[in-house]
């Protein structure tokens, strides 16, 4: 187990933005910053992370937390994993305890595949780099392919050496058990035999955005037409082929700062450009381009140039993975290369200087060259010249963003030679199907039998004044709970002529002091539970440590609870309540004092708890036949409304 030592450090070092900023593109919103959201499909950012409190919320998904549960969330890291992560990013010497027999059976599958992954990895790059038979044929292939040895290291290639168990063998030695070799797919089980899948072939390990090993692609090195040449790790829990891209853990960096993303077939593409200089580029890995992919690449910037082989086959993938990339709502250019070439063997034979310059003269945006490709096919024939126009303006529809549909309708109209109006009208036309064709599939989703159809003006959402209520006594408590301030502390007084008043002092208090005893004074309860469970942890932490602090607390909650105290705190930040006197709650902008926000939002709950009870008893009144016990209520009933006035003098003169 890890320390607790190594985890206060961890947690007073990290920091959340630079942490969140290497897997998601952030920009400065006031005092925070925004992003697009990494858990959902969004193009409009709505994911928050604030510096000032160490926290992040993503509002379209409603996750949220410290920089240990973004890691969590993101990475799939367990907690130590997320510890260590952040330990070796900052240079914190982890201090360890032995984990019981019991500790490491409770390891989860996932960290299991992980953990194997990342010995298969090592393992193959030992291979290749120290045993006599990866340096003869695995170490030999990539030099002959011109690939360094800082390359070599950079992507952790490997070998596994040309026998049916040897890796299988050493790893189950070593303690891996076979149950987690075979669900990597790094062994084949057959019966009471085992294997190695990629049993002589050289080794691309394939990484999450954050560094982790999700699965490998082997390359086979004889010329057995029987044999696959590419062979990747079959899907599992850590590994979805769909959702990867080779390269993304070496490129992410260069891809934000050029704010480009070079998006190419194979594996030596990447290698062999990283290897000229151009590090911003990553690889489909020879499978069809995916949404979920896209997105992955949406995460450090909105710019992606797509590089093919100038063939055919190279050609009709660009065009297949043009539409995608416009529909989730990215800038895409395409440049391919001379006939013969590919992104690899261009690279190899030209300098970093030549290679950007031909990238820049050559890339272009996806009008010209799919009208350029479409037009030379269909030479003077006017039928399939205008199947092409039609082409490009499905590509167009595809676009969410209006300007831009606007723009690339006059460059089509300009290259096309046709009128703009006709294009608009035939856009209009495929837009008007596509919306027709999604009504259609939503309502087949949607429709039962007997659906009523509401129409007119929707209800307004009721509130719940007290939960209102207690919710800013939390977030007031989390945020200026050790803040001391000076409050007006009233006394409600009966004088001789059985009138109630009140009379105030100023006292000096801390606002979760006075927010306690004012609320153990009234006896009052939280009646939302997840609130009362909360604001006993609160206070539980404010009276342990002096330096109450809002990442240690959450560290230390259950997911739910930490997700709870992140959505109060971003609350207001995202969205404000519209009418709030209307709805009798009282709660000032936060330009105001503290002392003003403690005071008036604990009096706001007073009276709310008074008017429930002057509710109650008029209805109890109502149901009493006694009349010496109606008219003991009734009193009670009006000490209560005068209580109540005094109360909401006392805020108006706050207000």
């Amino acid at each position: 187990m890890i320390s607790q030592t190594t985890i206060d450090n961890v947690f007073e070092t990290a920091r959340v933005e630079e942490v969140i900023g290497d897997f998601v593109v952030l920009k400065k919103s006031g005092s925070n910053f925004k992003g697009l959201s990494p858990f959902s499909d969004e193009r409009s950012p709505s994911f928050m992370v604030s510096p000032a409190k160490q926290l992040w919320k993503d509002f379209s998904s409603g996750k949220g937390g410290s920089v240990i549960s973004f890691l969590m969330e993101h990475e799939h890291f367990s907690y130590p994993e997320a510890i260590k992560y952040l330990a070796n990013k900052y240079g914190i010497e982890v201090e360890e305890t032995e984990r019981s027999d019991e500790e490491k059976e409770q390891a989860t599958q996932k960290e299991n595949l992980f953990i194997v992954s990342d010995y298969a990895k090592d393992y193959f790059n030992n291979t290749l780099l120290n045993i006599e038979e990866g340096k003869a044929i695995g170490l030999s292939y990539f030099k002959e392919r011109g690939f360094t040895s800082e390359t070599i290291q950079k992507f952790s290639l490997g070998y596994c050496l040309d026998k049916w168990g040897a890796f299988t063998d050493t790893a189950i030695k070593k303690g891996y058990q076979l149950e987690f070799l075979e669900k990597t797919g790094l062994t084949i089980v057959k019966g009471e035999k085992q294997f190695d899948r990629f049993k002589g072939r050289v080794i691309f390990p394939i990484l999450s955005m954050s560094g982790r090993t999700l699965g490998f692609g082997g390359r086979i090195l004889t010329n057995d037409k029987k044999a696959a040449k590419y062979l990747n790790s079959p899907e599992s829990d850590i590994y979805h082929k769909s959702d990867v891209l080779y390269g993304i853990y070496q490129a992410k960096q260069a891809i934000a700062k050029e704010d480009n993303c070079y998006l190419v077939e194979g594996y030596t593409d990447v290698l062999q450009f990283n290897q000229t200089g151009i590090t911003n580029v990553v690889s489909s890995s020879g499978t069809a381009l995916t949404p979920n992919q896209i997105r992955l690449i949406s995460r450090l910037t909105n710019n992606i140039t797509v590089l093919y082989d100038g063939d055919e086959a190279g050609l009709r993938a660009s065009i297949r993975g043009i539409d995608l990339i416009l529909e989730q709502g990215m800038n895409v250019k395409i440049c391919t290369f001379p006939e013969g070439e590919d992104p690899d063997s261009f690279a190899k034979k030209n300098t970093l200087e030549s290679l950007k310059l031909y990238l820049d003269d050559n890339a272009t945006d996806f009008i010209n060259f799919k009208a350029a490709l479409l037009v030379s096919q269909t030479k003077n024939d006017p039928i399939k010249r205008a199947e092409t126009v039609r082409e490009i303006l499905v590509s167009i529809s595809k676009i969410p963003d209006d300007i831009k549909k606007e723009v690339y309708i006059q460059e089509c109209a300009r290259i096309m030679n046709i009128d703009e109006s006709i294009l608009y009208n035939t856009l209009a036309q495929i837009l008007k199907k596509d919306k027709k064709d999604l009504q259609k599939q939503q309502q087949q989703k949607k429709s039962t039998p007997f659906d009523v159809v509401s129409s007119g003006k929707q209800p307004v959402k009721s509130i719940d004044p007290q939960f209102e209520l207690e919710k800013k006594i939390i977030e007031l408590l989390l945020m200026y709970g050790v803040l001391e301030a000076e409050f007006e502390e009233m006394s409600i007084e009966v004088n001789e002529k059985g009138e109630i008043t009140y009379s105030s002092e100023i006292v000096k208090s801390k606002v979760f002091e006075k927010i306690y005893l004012d609320l153990q004074e009234d006896e009052t309860e939280f009646a939302n539970e997840d609130f009362k469970d909360l604001y006993n942890h609160i206070i539980d932490d404010f009276n342990k440590n002096q330096d109450f602090k809002i990442d240690r607390l959450i560290s230390k909650l259950p997911q739910q609870k930490a997700e709870l105290i992140t959505h109060i705190l971003f609350d207001s930040e995202r969205h404000e309540l519209h009418d709030w006197e209307g709805r009798k709650i009282y709660v000032k902008d936060k330009d105001q004092s503290i002392s003003q926000m403690v005071s008036e939002t604990v009096f706001n709950l007073r009276r709310h708890l008074i008017s429930l009870k002057i509710n109650g008893m008029a209805n109890k009144i109502k149901n009493l036949d006694d009349d010496s016990l109606k008219l003991e209520t009734l009193k009670e009933t009006v000490d209560y409304t005068i209580l109540k006035k005094l109360l909401s003098d006392k805020l108006n003169r706050v207000l």
